[in-house]
């Protein structure tokens, strides 16, 4: 496997961009490979962040109705709560595993 070229953060050539900024411009990578990285500095270990050529990318894959569907019925599900079957309005907190007024009552109840 050759090397593929690591440069400073801000300090890329045009014509490379990361996924999110092909996402960003209604591109994706479209299955070629990493054309080269980029590391931002920090005391854990730097950031890596992998460059791919704008020229190379294709556009994003229109949103199917099934995918709609499907996204819809999986965002729902986050939502809702298996202690007391209701939607709580928000994606519940994998830590707590219920919504916030069901996690309230177990501590009371174990207090």
């Amino acid at each position: 496997m050759a090397a593929i070229p690591v440069y400073r953060w801000r300090l890329a050539p045009e014509g490379l961009a990361t996924r999110r900024q092909l996402r960003a411009r209604g591109l994706r990578p479209g299955g070629q490979d990493v054309v080269a990285q980029i590391e931002r500095p920090r005391r854990r270990g730097p950031l890596v962040a992998y460059l791919y050529s704008i020229d190379l990318a294709k556009p994003v894959r229109p949103m199917t109705p099934a995918k709609r569907v499907a996204l819809a019925k999986a965002n729902r599900a986050r939502r809702l709560c298996p202690q007391c079957r209701t939607d709580a309005g928000y994606v519940i907190l994998a830590e707590l595993g219920m919504c916030v007024p069901c996690a309230d009552l177990g501590e009371q109840a174990a207090a």
